[in-house]
């Protein structure tokens, strides 16, 4: 098992799309100056989508117009289509992340394709990316379980991530979008994956909708995943995915991580107190556990 691993905050685009209350685009580049703080080199800052369907994220341009430069830090735009794809582009957006679906049914809820469209669409907004000399990954979403039509075939999700291997992406990420893997099930899966697109290094995103999350973490570090999504607070979920919770919560993914012998170079207390900040943001107390219980040894 590798000896680090590498954390994306996905806080501003995950964690906030599915609240209802607005959040400013000052308090967005707040959240995202403490995610810098406590150590975090790659965030998802925004997603380039229809304001209409996710208002959350209409003010996309101005967040990555306000971005510090920081020539060590990847702003991580998410898209779904190359409209998406050319707004982002349009900005000083490093990389752009496009989704894919494991199921008919939800790539047309999500984004009104089918699931091989959404890896064809996928593989032109890389080309895209790589035109604009830029980079652009791939989340491949219920690739655990899809909450129309159940179980998903592992085999489906190996073929997927190999045809976007070979499309040009620089990452897979494998999503558990609504909560539903085990960790035998991410183990095996991200093991799988892993071997089918060596050497491209196999990512995770993991929501805690059944309690598994921060278990499934450490599956994937085991099955040799080298990066793994969070956001602060364990905020997050899906417009679109019904019943999805929060994400894996960064300071608790740290603690995990950190006490394990796994180094993330990620500072445990300043995730913990920008935590507590963010929970005075949103008017009320986030999933996360570290901010609140703290971590160990207690300092006297």
């Amino acid at each position: 098992m590798q000896r680090s691993v590498e954390i994306v905050e996905v806080g501003p685009r995950d964690g906030l799309q599915n609240e209802s209350a607005a959040i400013s685009t000052a308090d967005k580049l707040a959240l995202i100056e403490r995610a810098l703080g406590y150590g975090v080199r790659r965030i998802e800052v925004t997603s380039f989508v229809n304001p209409r369907r996710v208002p959350q994220m209409a003010d996309a341009e101005a967040v990555v117009a306000a971005l510090p430069d920081r020539d060590d830090v990847t702003w991580i735009g998410l898209v779904l289509n190359e409209r998406g794809a050319e707004r982002a582009l349009a900005t000083r957006i490093d990389q752009l992340g496009a989704v894919c679906v494991a199921t008919d049914t939800f790539a047309q809820r999500n984004q009104g394709q089918t699931s091989a469209e959404s890896v064809q669409v996928a593989i032109r907004i890389a080309a895209l990316a790589r035109a604009a000399g830029r980079t652009a990954q791939t989340t491949i979403a219920s690739a655990f379980g899809c909450p129309f039509e159940g179980e998903v075939d592992p085999d489906r999700i190996v073929a997927m991530a190999v045809a976007l291997a070979e499309g040009g992406m620089v990452e897979i990420a494998l999503a558990d979008t609504i909560g539903v893997a085990v960790p035998a099930q991410v183990a095996a899966l991200v093991a799988r994956v892993k071997a089918a697109i060596a050497p491209l290094p196999v990512r995770v995103h993991l929501h805690d909708t059944r309690n598994t999350g921060i278990a499934n973490v450490w599956a994937a570090v085991e099955a040799g995943a080298a990066t793994i999504d969070t956001a602060l607070g364990g905020l997050g979920g899906c417009p679109f995915a019904p019943g999805a919770a929060g994400n894996v919560a960064t300071e608790d993914a740290i603690y995990l991580l950190d006490r394990s012998g796994v180094t993330t170079g990620l500072d445990l207390a300043g995730a913990s107190a920008a935590s507590l900040w963010l929970s005075d943001i949103m008017g009320k107390s986030l999933p996360g556990r570290l901010a609140r219980t703290g971590g160990f040894p207690i300092a006297a």
